[in-house]
């Protein structure tokens, strides 16, 4: 099983708490929010990374279902 990210750059204001959440998986790229990796394998660092977005703009989901992982609704 593996996780897809999809970060919504119009929504990412930059806060940079994903990559302070998980630098393993995110870093800020001119001032927004860049996955390092599209499909990663599940990680609970990834789910913090997601839930912990003050704009809701990373998505989380099983990549062979689609069904949404994080954030929470």
């Amino acid at each position: 099983m593996s996780w897809s990210i999809e970060i919504d750059a119009n929504t990412c204001i930059g806060s940079g708490m994903c990559a302070g959440v998980a630098p393993d998986h995110f870093e800020l790229v001119d001032g927004y929010a860049c996955a390092k990796q599209a499909q990663v394998e599940p990680a609970d660092e990834v789910v913090d990374a997601a839930e912990s977005c003050p704009v809701e703009a990373i998505l989380v989901k099983d990549a062979d279902t689609g069904r949404v992982v994080a954030p929470e609704e």
